[in-house]
This record gives C-alpha cells, sequence and structure tokens, in this order.
C-alpha cells in the first residue's frame, strides 16, 4: 500500500497527499475506523515532507474523512454512498450499466450526426490545415486584456465573482447598444441579450420561434453556415435554400419561392456580410430587395453579422437591421468571435423589446448569465480604446494573407472559380468533375487538408465540387505550398 503515489505538476503536494488518501478511503483500500500510518510514517511512505503529511491530515479532517483520537493516532472516518470495491456497490450488488447509446433521443442522435467537429478530418502535426476561420492568436494584445481584466477587477471585482444577470452585463449591453447605432441601426423599440457567443444567440431565437403544433420552415442561402444548418435541423426546421450570385442571395429566386409557398416559413436566416463560406458581401440594392420581400410576407429574419468587422475595401454596408429602418422584423446577432478572443465566449441579439424580453427568460432557464467575467472583461477592453487599435493591425494582416491567398488560387488553381470579399477565408468551385471529398483523401496524403464545401449545402449531394479555404492562421510558405499541392492534385482529377 501507498507504493503507487506520484507527485504530478506544479501542484500542492499537500493537496495532492490529500487526494491520493481519499481516493483509497472512497474506494475502500483504506476502511472505515482503520488507523491510518502516523505522519512520520506516511512521510517516509509517500517520501514526502512530515509538514505536508500534517497539513494533509487536516486537509483529511475538514473534509470528514478523518477522525483523531488523542493520544491514539488518526482513523479512517465512516463514509456513506461510495463503492467498497471496484465491482460494485455498497450492498455488494453488480455494478449498475446502462446503455446510454440506446436510450439517446433523436435529437442527441442528429447532434452527433451533425457534429462536423467529430466527424471532419483531423489535423496531425506537420500538416497544413485550410480548415480553420478562427483568428490568428498571434495579434492577441495580452498586455491590453491583461490591463482590461485588472481594471475591472479593481473597480468591482467581487460583484464580477457573484450571480450575474440573464439579460446581461449593463456597462456592457449600453457600449454594444450605441456600437450598434453607431452602423446605422434605429435602436428605439429595441433591446439587447447577451449570449455565450453566437451559437447560444441563435440557439435560444430558434427555440423561442419554432412553432409548437407542427415543423418549422426556415428560409436561407444555399451554401450557408454550417452551424446554423445543424442548429435549424436539430431546432426541427426545415430549410428551404436559395442559391447565392456575385452580390449576395439570388433575390429573384427568393421572390418565386416566397410567392410559390406563401404563408409557408415562420423565419429567415441570413449573413449578408462576408458570407460563411463564400465570403460575398451582398449589395446595398439586394439588402434593400430583400427587407421589402421579407416585409411584404411577414417573415422574421435572423441576421448573423459575422466577420461584419473585416471590412477590406469599400464603403460601409448598412446590415440588414439598418436597413430595416424603424421595423422590427430583424434579429440581429453579433459576436466578435472571429476577430477578437472567442474564447471570451461572448455574443449578442439585438431585436425587438417585446421579443427580447422573452429571450432573456429562455436564457435564465437554460444558463442563468453568461460569465460576467468574460463580459466586464470585453467591455473594459472596449472602453480603454483597445478594439480599434486592434481592428486595424488585424485588418491590415489579414487582408495582406487574404491578397497572398487569393494570388496563390488564381497561379494554382486556374480551374476553380472564387468568392470572398474578405474575411478569414476563400470560397472554391471546380468544374462539377472535381469531388472535393476525394481531392481532399488525395491532399491529405500529402499533408494538406481544407473543408469540403458540400458542409454547408442544404441537400445532400450539393456542392460536391466546392471546398473553403480558411487561412487566418497559416503561415505564408505553408499558404503558398498547401495551395500548389492542392492545385497539383485537383489537375489530376481533371485529367483523370
Amino acid at each position: 500500500m501507498f507504493q503507487d503515489f506520484k507527485l504530478v505538476g506544479d501542484r500542492p503536494v499537500a493537496l495532492q497527499v490529500k487526494e491520493y488518501i481519499k481516493r483509497l478511503i472512497i474506494k475502500g483500500v483504506l476502511q472505515a475506523d482503520q488507523k491510518l500510518p502516523s505522519t512520520r510514517e506516511m512521510s517516509s511512505l509517500l517520501k514526502v515532507s512530515r509538514n505536508t503529511v500534517i497539513a494533509a491530515y487536516e486537509g483529511l479532517e475538514d473534509d470528514g474523512f478523518r477522525y483523531a483520537i488523542p493520544g491514539k493516532g488518526s482513523y479512517v472516518a465512516a463514509t456513506e454512498g461510495h463503492l467498497t470495491t471496484d465491482a460494485g456497490g455498497a450492498d455488494g450488488s453488480a455494478a449498475w450499466q446502462i446503455d446510454w447509446k440506446a436510450r439517446m433521443n433523436e435529437y442527441a442522435v442528429s447532434a452527433v450526426e451533425l457534429d462536423m467537429m467529430k466527424q471532419g478530418i483531423r489535423a496531425n502535426k506537420g500538416v497544413i490545415s485550410f480548415t480553420s476561420i478562427a483568428p490568428d492568436e498571434g495579434l492577441f494584445d495580452l498586455g491590453d486584456v491583461r490591463r482590461a481584466f485588472m481594471d475591472r477587477m479593481a473597480i468591482e471585482g467581487q460583484v464580477l465573482l457573484n450571480y450575474g444577470y440573464a439579460k446581461g452585463y449593463q456597462p456592457l449591453i449600453d457600449y454594444l447598444i450605441r456600437y450598434m447605432e453607431n452602423k446605422g441601426i434605429d435602436t428605439s423599440g429595441k433591446d439587447m441579450l447577451i449570449t455565450s457567443g453566437f451559437t447560444e444567440g441563435f440557439d435560444i431565437v430558434l427555440s423561442a420561434l419554432r412553432p409548437s403544433a407542427r415543423r418549422g420552415a426556415a428560409i436561407c442561402e444555399n451554401p450557408t453556415h454550417h452551424t446554423a444548418i445543424k442548429n435549424l435541423k436539430l431546432q426541427g426546421f426545415e430549410i428551404t435554400g436559395i442559391p447565392m450570385e456575385r452580390d449576395g442571395i439570388d433575390v429573384n429566386r427568393l421572390e418565386k419561392v416566397l410567392q410559390k409557398q406563401t404563408n409557408s416559413f415562420d423565419l429567415a436566416y441570413l449573413t449578408p456580410s462576408y458570407h460563411n463560406p463564400t465570403g460575398i458581401v451582398m449589395s446595398p440594392a439586394k439588402r434593400s430587395a430583400v427587407i421589402k420581400l421579407m416585409t411584404r410576407y411577414q417573415i422574421p429574419v435572423i441576421e448573423d453579422g459575422f466577420n461584419e468587422e473585416l471590412r477590406y475595401s469599400g464603403a460601409h454596408v448598412a446590415p440588414l437591421i439598418a436597413t430595416a429602418g424603424q421595423g422590427n422584423g430583424v434579429i440581429y446577432i453579433g459576436s466578435l468571435s472571429k476577430v477578437l478572443f472567442p474564447g471570451l465566449r461572448v455574443g449578442w441579439v439585438l431585436g425587438d423589446r417585446a421579443l427580447i424580453n422573452h429571450l432573456e427568460s429562455i436564457k435564465r432557464a437554460r444558463a442563468i448569465h453568461t460569465s460576467t467575467i468574460d463580459q466586464s472583461i470585453l467591455y473594459q477592453y472596449l472602453l480603454n480604446g483597445n478594439f480599434d487599435k486592434y481592428i486595424k493591425k488585424a485588418r491590415m494582416e489579414y487582408k495582406r494573407k487574404y491578397e497572398l491567398t487569393k494570388a496563390c488560387c488564381e497561379a494554382h488553381l486556374p480551374e476553380a472559380q472564387l468568392s470572398g470579399d474578405g474575411g478569414l477565408h476563400l470560397f472554391l468551385t471546380f468544374p462539377a468533375s472535381v469531388d472535393t471529398r476525394r481531392l481532399l483523401e488525395a491532399c491529405t496524403e500529402q499533408g494538406v487538408i481544407f473543408t469540403p464545401g458540400d458542409k454547408f449545402f442544404i441537400q445532400e449531394g450539393e456542392g460536391t465540387n466546392t471546398l473553403r479555404l480558411g487561412f487566418s492562421r497559416v503561415t505564408d510558405e505553408n499558404i503558398e505550398r498547401g495551395i500548389r499541392i492542392i492545385g497539383q492534385e485537383a489537375r489530376s482529377f481533371l485529367q483523370a
């Protein structure tokens, strides 16, 4: 006994000793009322100091696992509800086993099937990966983040460590509402809910708009964000996809679908700026046309503010919610995760005040509130004026990488049609004979991976000749080398 104790990491030694003895008690190796070795003996057995054992024994007593008899020593306290053997329960019964896979409902099974991270290819060490569209952490200004944290903790640290509000941290809400007003949005009659990133906000909105008596019906661009497809399907929505053109959604096709299926749709999900995966920015004319159609057919629009801040060139284009003016039919979901610190899980939903009132209650029922510390750090960082400085640096670097990636694609992949006006990725469409899943298999053998485009299409079998190239976290050398390899493999497919 006590021969398997090993110190690990930088954790306090006394804590490791206490937890080690506690595990022996819980497993039944040490029985109730059994005498423990003296502190001197235990220190010799575990090869730690006697003071360490004394502190560990005191901790065991505090936790209810040890008691002392003056003049006699330390003993194991009786415990209840723990296993006494590795094989079964305290009454000697066999270990209780449930087939959890058989118990999973349709929602859980679908979640696994639609889980892009589980189904996707893994990037081994040394592989050139174009799969990520996360920001480059090398651009993060850690000093400014650390300063924001210290500033906010000094002001109200004790408050931040307690429960927060389901609606969100009010100083951040006030800041973000002004931020949205600077985008040209009329916020009268509107309110905001802070969420743990875009995905939670989207899921909460879907759960509020999902019909109770039937399957929901949603309309969106095709292709579109895989996370949106996943959550729409998990929430029970049938999805109708509208093809994309060079300047955004095909408005004529959208109008024909709406005319044919009048009163059929519960919502529309659209990403007008730096669309995922195509990278297309919807033109101002199409934004106005879309709002007019949705107003005529009374279809609520969920606008994804994805990557809106990564504008490389051209004038600012107002969000759909700004185009709607004083109308309340657009729900804007925003997040800075693709440009600024995705580890701070903060997003927001801006919409009609009556809608936000209901979403707040759903949020409270599900998660109580988003991390107040995360919200407060982001608020102080923004308040300190760091965001403008950071975004200027990020735009310059991502624009440079965008132009390099685009030039490499034009040089090595002349057969592919490119789309993408900014952001962190490019979308490639090959001739129909190129199956990009087979292309991925060939490229993987050469140490290069990317995201097949069919993941972003509504119907199975669509987009099999497309792929998305994320360049934000790839070095210049690997961008050129990786795209050259993709080009070589693609040409072999075309020749075949």
